[in-house]
């Protein structure tokens, strides 16, 4: 009998040494140049992060204006009243009506955005799908003072007057307009990872007799759940950061929604409209850049959530 034919080692054993091939001094000023690049840019996020919570801290310390703001106040109070004689600087309401814009637009965008990324990837054809994804990833650069001029001057006084509401400038409205910036994120990052699915697995399904919805629905779809999933996640932070939109429709009352129809005043309308009337250093223009370090620290949640999701999707793949 013949023996057995040895099997190749991978290329990761600790046998193998892999030689690297030679860079020329170009190359290598090439590398330099990228890798500073990339520090750069780590290095000054870091700097911007570590300047925010500096001067957010200030507003639990002693200074001039008297004693600190307490941690208890700051995120449980629903007040928001900094220019008051006797302040306050309760960010519940604020935090509340960010989340609720956000989740309704994400609701709204989602089923739109996974619906078009897979009619793109699967059904479409290739001259339609040549001429509908640029289309969609166009309505992403539409400018947001433009969508939130519509929604000022058409969208909020039909609300009003079709459903008989005090305003049309509330959480709905503010929420659709989110919603459709949203959806081009999520139209355009699913789109990539439902054609990522190996095109063997897709005729594999057709082999055996499943037909097209049968295929998307157990096949393609739980396949990219970690790319879908990401792509929801980011088109959510997408809404969250968002300003101008929520600044010109939302309200712009500091209170807690209790419905659809209530006027609210997100994080990042409150900075864009106040952070340029207050006084530097001021107890107000602390409570600006705690209300910033809010927004960062939820913002980086969903990344993080976006993130795991993909890596644990990923892995069950």
């Amino acid at each position: 009998m013949k023996d057995a034919p040895e099997k190749t080692p991978p290329l990761d054993s600790p046998g193998i040494i892999r030689l690297q091939p030679k860079l020329s001094r170009a190359e290598r000023g090439v590398k330099f140049f990228f890798l500073l690049c990339a520090v750069s840019a780590l290095g000054s996020m870091f700097l911007i992060m570590i300047f925010l919570f500096m001067e957010a801290g200030g507003l639990f310390f002693s200074g001039d204006e008297g004693a600190g703001v307490g941690l208890k106040e700051f995120f449980l109070s629903l007040d928001w009243y900094p220019t008051y004689p006797d302040p306050s600087f309760g960010s519940l309401a604020l935090v509340l009506g960010s989340l609720s814009v956000t989740l309704v637009s994400i609701l709204l965008a989602t089923p739109f955005g996974i619906g078009l990324a897979i009619y793109l990837s699967s059904v479409a054809g290739p001259r339609v799908r040549e001429w509908l994804k640029p289309a969609v990833e166009l309505l992403a650069s539409i400018p947001s003072v433009i969508l939130g001029f519509v929604g000022m001057v058409a969208v909020a006084p039909f609300m009003q007057n079709v459903l008989n509401l005090p305003t049309g400038l509330n959480v709905l409205n503010a929420s659709l307009f989110l919603a459709i910036m949203a959806t081009p994120t999520i139209a355009s990052l699913g789109d990539d990872a439902l054609s990522a699915v190996s095109q063997a697995v897709t005729d594999g399904s057709y082999a055996l007799g499943a037909t097209r919805w049968e295929t998307i629905s157990r096949v393609i779809l739980p396949a990219s759940l970690s790319g879908l999933s990401t792509a929801v996640i980011l088109g959510l932070g997408r809404a969250l950061g968002e300003t101008i939109v929520v600044l010109m429709v939302a309200g712009g009352a500091a209170q807690a929604p209790h419905s659809l129809f209530d006027p609210v005043r997100p994080l990042t309308s409150t900075l864009a409209a106040e952070m340029g009337e207050t006084a530097i250093g001021s107890r107000h223009y602390h409570a600006l850049f705690a209300l910033g370090a809010v927004l960062f620290v939820l913002t980086l949640a969903f990344n993080l959530l976006a993130f795991y999701l993909a890596r644990r999707w990923r892995e069950k793949s």
